[in-house]
């Protein structure tokens, strides 16, 4: 098992200090989709706001957008 820390960042990160252990990177990303839809239902659109998956070394492994639809407006997508 491996501890993976799921940061918010929106201009400035928020730190996760607990972290949560999963045995693989692609289990810590999944998980990261659940933050997503959680943060999505609670807070409003803020075009940068992503969850930033680190693994115990240090390393970003995934950046998970909170509001995509909005990225993808923003953007003309």
């Amino acid at each position: 098992m491996q501890t993976f820390y799921f940061d918010r960042k929106d201009g400035v990160p928020i730190r996760d200090r607990i972290g949560k252990q999963f045995s693989s990177d692609a289990e810590a990303i999944e998980y990261s989709k659940v933050l997503a839809a959680h943060f999505r239902k609670e807070t409003p659109a803020e075009l940068d706001l992503a969850i930033v998956v680190v693994s115990e070394s240090g390393r970003e492994i995934h950046r998970e957008p909170v509001h995509p639809a909005a990225d993808s407006q923003a953007t003309g997508a």
